[in-house]
């Protein structure tokens, strides 16, 4: 079973309140198992929001506002969420496909915090914790290995 962003299955759970709706995602989707999860929505964040993005040690939206503990929860959330599926269905997860640059999901690079359209090595929140949980990450953006 694979973990997959929402956004890029085309859920309207963006900040903005609209998707990433991939067509490679989506079709890979069609004939592998998964998991659609939103760390943001599973927070009860609202959408649309302000974007957010991460300085330091903090999530703070474009206003200023922390959203730290909202993105904590959202990945703990989502992470608990994809163990009990992998569990009640006996799936293993074999790796996950993510929303690249976001707070939440971004692999390798995400926004630098000064909401400039500017990249920095990093992660999200998110994807930290599938990190530390041993699965395999990649964006979108990638060529899906799997």
């Amino acid at each position: 079973m694979y973990i997959v962003s929402a956004c890029l299955l085309g859920r309207d759970c963006k900040y903005n309140g609209g998707n990433n709706a991939n067509e490679a995602v989506i079709e890979f989707c069609r004939t592998h198992k998964y998991i659609e999860v939103c760390p943001e929505s599973a927070a009860k964040l609202p959408c649309p929001r302000p974007p957010a993005e991460i300085v330091g040690s903090k999530v703070l939206n474009k206003f200023g506002k922390d959203l730290t503990l909202d993105f904590d929860r959202g990945a703990e959330l989502s992470a608990n969420t994809c163990l009990t599926m992998a569990e009640i269905t006996g799936e293993p997860i074999e790796g996950a496909i993510l929303k690249a640059n976001s707070p939440s999901c971004g692999c390798g690079k995400i926004y630098d915090g000064t909401f400039t359209g500017t990249l920095v090595d990093g992660y999200g929140i998110f994807a930290r914790r599938l990190r530390r949980m041993g699965i395999d990450i990649i964006t979108e953006k990638e060529t899906i290995p799997w």
